[in-house]
């Protein structure tokens, strides 16, 4: 994947120089999920992010009924998922699950942790754009919230 490419299909890539991208992707993996693959379970102690280069990811939240979830969000080519297991242990609070053939960059937290003691300007970088994400969907959350009553 060439930096135009990922600077043209993530907003956090354009902030990043060539030799700063160079360096967070050699903490990174590339990984594809088929149609219908869980990423992870609400509950797993899994502990990365992913970048989507390509595909679509539906975020579900268990109910209190058997076997059904309430969808949170669908995210598509350019989202950044799963943001908040880098910067915590605790387990999955929702599952993801690949609604079509997905390609994904992970990094997982133990990698996250070298990047910053390694490349500190890099981790500023990324930790700026996870805060900006999450609190753009958590203000979106509230409005949805508050349309229900």
């Amino acid at each position: 994947m060439t930096a135009e490419v990922l600077r043209e299909k993530f907003r956090f890539f354009r902030s990043l120089q060539d030799e700063e991208l160079h360096q967070f992707l050699q903490f990174c993996e590339n990984h594809r999920f088929a149609a219908g693959e869980l990423l992870w379970q609400e509950g797993d102690a899994t502990n990365f992010s992913a970048f989507i280069l390509d595909g679509k990811v539906a975020i579900k939240k268990k109910t209190e009924f058997a076997q059904k979830h309430v969808v949170i969000g669908i995210y598509t080519t350019g989202s950044v998922i799963g943001e908040l297991c880098l910067l915590t242990n605790n387990p999955r609070a929702v599952s993801a699950e690949a609604l079509e053939p997905t390609e994904l960059i992970l990094l997982h937290s133990d990698k996250f942790e070298e990047m910053i003691s390694r490349f500190p300007q890099v981790g500023l970088s990324l930790l700026r754009h996870m805060f900006t994400t999450t609190s753009r969907r958590l203000t979106k959350s509230y409005e949805r919230i508050a349309t229900i009553f």
